[in-house]
């Protein structure tokens, strides 16, 4: 058991809206949605605003527009998230060599590990805090919320004691009170399932687990997920900090508006994808040698199929090729509202693969990763310009802005940028030639929600 509470866990508030929020100056304290915007879409995240509404992240996006009809409803702009993302990470860094991101917003950082690790002790682990999240707000103009303890499993637990914009560091020798009155829905591994099991029990909260024998817990749950429950209900976790997690697999999937019935299009989509996976590979720096094709049909039921290839590749040809034959055995009839391609098995080079090659210089010529299908099957006419909420833009005369909204031929943009007042409304024909998609604008250091 450490003796100080070295190990920090900084999760950032509602993510995505709130970098929204920042950089759009007429959204700052307004209820603000993001993600997919179609009929299938779902809730990615939801400002605090939103969330007195009952909206909370994975609900359909038919549910949330019920619930808070006024909200700014958003796509995503992951690119500004990672860039945003990577600002966060770097002031971690100068605590600590050792920072294990969890994803974009969340992250463990090893205080130990840093140049602060010889004169830790509450006081100064809490000074420690409080600065970062004073740098991360100048930085970016969001806020974050931060929890500090001996161990993984208190700290994340700690961060969302006091969210949003919370700091809770746990002393030594005080787990117990923070653990003891939770329920144990806060205990990672426990889902609705184990939920219910554990209170059919009787057990509804941490205190209950830690009290009971863990053979009682290996009845009820198996011996693996027993034991390692009873450990964490005790505060037991040693797992230590691990920077830069290797990555398992790397996907990328699509959700259609309406479902896919022709197999030359499904072939098509698939084509795209893997292309798009690929090209992450590539950008990664990975191979990997087991292909996986997911396919969600008309009923909601998922089907995953793979093949394992005899060596790492990131070759375009041998990905698509082998999606292909993946795709044929799988029946389509009634129609498929998701695909997915995935690469996993991962390595650090790719062997060459001969037959890939000679399956390449034999078909027809295929269009580079970086290129669409052909616009004429997949894509719209080009006239019919589509525009998605929330998307950044640029006017010949009235300069950047982004979408509000988009319909019956026309569009709305609001002209402002992060750090500005809220800007003002015009509305366009939707094919406008003076208006063109953009970048997006960094956020500006000094900002504020």
């Amino acid at each position: 058991m450490r003796q100080a509470p070295g190990i920090l866990h900084l999760d950032m508030d509602a993510f995505y809206a709130s970098v929204e929020q920042v950089a759009k100056p007429s959204l700052a304290g307004k209820a603000v949605i993001v993600g997919g915007i179609g009929a299938r879409g779902v809730v990615a995240t939801a400002s605090y605003e939103a969330r007195v509404f009952g909206v909370h992240s994975a609900m359909s996006i038919g549910e949330a527009r019920r619930r808070c009809p006024n909200a700014a409803f958003l796509s995503p702009r992951f690119s500004l998230y990672r860039q945003v993302s990577d600002t966060v990470m770097e002031l971690l860094h100068r605590l600590s060599p050792l920072v294990e991101p969890l994803s974009l917003d969340e992250a463990f950082v090893d205080l130990e590990a840093g140049p602060h690790g010889g004169t830790l002790d509450t006081a100064r682990v809490t000074e420690i805090a409080i600065r970062l999240r004073a740098d991360i707000h100048a930085a970016t103009g969001l806020t974050c919320s931060v929890g500090a303890a001996t161990s993984k499993l208190l700290a994340k637990i700690a961060s969302e004691a006091d969210k949003p914009d919370g700091l809770c560091v746990v002393a030594p020798g005080t787990e117990r009170a923070m653990l003891d009155p939770l329920p144990v829905r806060a205990l990672p591994g426990v889902g609705p399932a184990t939920g219910d099991v554990l209170r059919r029990a009787g057990l509804d909260t941490v205190a209950d687990l830690a009290a009971v024998d863990e053979s009682e817990l290996v009845r009820l749950l198996g011996q693996a997920h027993g034991h390692g429950l009873h450990v964490l209900a005790a505060g037991l976790d040693a797992r230590p900090v691990v920077a830069d997690r290797d990555a398992k697999s790397v996907s990328v999937e699509d959700t259609f508006a309406t479902d896919l019935v022709d197999r030359e299009r499904i072939t098509r989509e698939l084509d795209r994808l893997s292309a798009r996976c690929v090209e992450r590979l590539r950008a990664a720096g990975r191979s990997g040698r087991t292909i996986v094709l997911k396919l969600r049909r008309y009923d909601f039921s998922t089907l995953t199929r793979s093949e394992t290839l005899r060596g790492p590749t990131d070759d375009p040809t041998v990905v698509r090729e082998t999606i292909r034959r993946l795709a044929a055995q799988v029946d389509v009839t009634g129609g498929v509202r998701l695909l997915g391609v995935g690469v996993s098995g991962l390595a650090d080079f790719a062997q060459q693969d001969l037959f890939g090659q000679a399956v390449e210089a034999a078909a027809e010529p295929v269009e580079g990763i970086d290129d669409e299908p052909d616009p004429q099957e997949v894509r719209p006419d080009p006239v019919l310009v589509s525009w998605s909420p929330g998307q950044d833009v640029v006017h010949d005369e009235f300069g950047p802005g982004w979408v509000q909204g988009s319909g019956v031929g026309r569009v709305t943009v609001r002209f402002e940028v992060p750090g500005s007042k809220p800007g003002r409304v015009r509305t366009f024909p939707i094919a406008d030639p003076a208006l063109t998609a953009a970048d997006p604008i960094p956020l500006p250091a000094e900002s504020a929600v």
